[in-house]
Protein backbone atom coordinates (compact mmCIF):
# COMPACT_ATOMS: atom_id res chain seq x y z
CA UNK A 1 0.00 0.00 0.00
CA UNK A 2 2.89 2.59 0.78
CA UNK A 3 4.35 1.83 -2.54
CA UNK A 4 1.04 2.99 -4.55
CA UNK A 5 0.94 6.23 -1.99
CA UNK A 6 4.42 6.85 -3.23
CA UNK A 7 4.00 6.48 -6.83
CA UNK A 8 0.82 8.35 -6.84
CA UNK A 9 2.67 11.52 -4.81
CA UNK A 10 5.68 11.30 -7.83
CA UNK A 11 3.04 10.98 -10.62
CA UNK A 12 1.51 13.62 -9.26
CA UNK A 13 4.53 15.81 -8.92
CA UNK A 14 5.80 14.89 -11.73
CA UNK A 15 2.60 16.05 -13.99
CA UNK A 16 2.49 19.43 -11.81
CA UNK A 17 6.83 19.78 -12.94
CA UNK A 18 5.39 19.20 -17.12
CA UNK A 19 2.89 21.70 -16.52
CA UNK A 20 5.18 24.42 -15.38
CA UNK A 21 7.73 23.83 -17.33
CA UNK A 22 5.26 24.15 -20.39
CA UNK A 23 3.85 26.81 -19.04
CA UNK A 24 7.35 28.57 -18.90
CA UNK A 25 7.95 27.43 -22.93
CA UNK A 26 4.76 29.07 -24.10
CA UNK A 27 5.65 32.10 -22.39
CA UNK A 28 8.90 32.35 -24.11
CA UNK A 29 7.66 31.51 -27.62
CA UNK A 30 5.15 34.56 -27.06
CA UNK A 31 7.59 37.04 -26.45
CA UNK A 32 9.82 35.80 -29.50
CA UNK A 33 6.74 36.21 -31.83
CA UNK A 34 6.39 39.33 -30.15
CA UNK A 35 9.85 40.80 -30.84
CA UNK A 36 9.46 39.14 -34.45
CA UNK A 37 6.22 40.93 -35.05
CA UNK A 38 7.55 44.11 -33.35
CA UNK A 39 10.89 44.67 -35.55
CA UNK A 40 9.19 43.84 -38.50
CA UNK A 41 11.29 39.78 -39.35
CA UNK A 42 9.52 38.03 -41.67
CA UNK A 43 11.65 35.29 -41.59
CA UNK A 44 10.56 33.17 -37.95
CA UNK A 45 14.05 31.71 -37.79
CA UNK A 46 17.13 32.88 -35.90
CA UNK A 47 18.31 33.33 -39.39
CA UNK A 48 15.61 36.33 -39.65
CA UNK A 49 16.75 37.45 -36.50
CA UNK A 50 20.46 37.61 -37.02
CA UNK A 51 20.15 39.57 -40.06
CA UNK A 52 17.88 42.13 -38.60
CA UNK A 53 20.42 42.61 -35.60
CA UNK A 54 22.87 43.45 -38.69
CA UNK A 55 20.91 45.97 -39.51
CA UNK A 56 20.00 47.71 -36.26
CA UNK A 57 22.28 51.26 -35.39
CA UNK A 58 23.49 50.72 -31.92
CA UNK A 59 20.83 52.27 -29.62
CA UNK A 60 18.46 49.83 -31.45
CA UNK A 61 20.63 46.75 -30.32
CA UNK A 62 21.13 47.48 -26.87
CA UNK A 63 17.37 47.85 -26.83
CA UNK A 64 16.54 44.69 -28.14
CA UNK A 65 19.43 43.17 -25.93
CA UNK A 66 17.96 44.42 -22.98
CA UNK A 67 14.89 42.85 -23.37
CA UNK A 68 16.34 39.68 -23.73
CA UNK A 69 17.93 39.80 -21.00
CA UNK A 70 15.30 40.62 -19.01
CA UNK A 71 13.32 37.91 -20.56
CA UNK A 72 15.58 35.18 -20.30
CA UNK A 73 17.80 36.16 -17.14
CA UNK A 74 18.16 33.05 -14.51
CA UNK A 75 15.55 34.89 -11.43
CA UNK A 76 16.57 31.56 -9.27
CA UNK A 77 19.24 32.95 -7.05
CA UNK A 78 18.22 36.83 -7.62
CA UNK A 79 15.28 37.70 -5.52
CA UNK A 80 15.54 41.05 -6.03
CA UNK A 81 16.50 41.23 -9.75
CA UNK A 82 14.51 44.51 -10.72
CA UNK A 83 15.70 46.34 -7.50
CA UNK A 84 19.46 45.44 -8.84
CA UNK A 85 18.64 47.04 -11.88
CA UNK A 86 17.62 49.94 -10.95
CA UNK A 87 20.45 50.44 -8.17
CA UNK A 88 22.92 49.93 -10.72
CA UNK A 89 21.20 52.55 -12.77
CA UNK A 90 20.92 54.81 -10.70
CA UNK A 91 25.09 54.41 -9.51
Amino acid sequence: MKNSVLKGILGAVAVAGVAVIAKKVIERKRFVKGIFEEYGIKERSPFGLADKIREMDEEQYQELKGKFKKEFASKCCHKNFDRKEEKFAEA
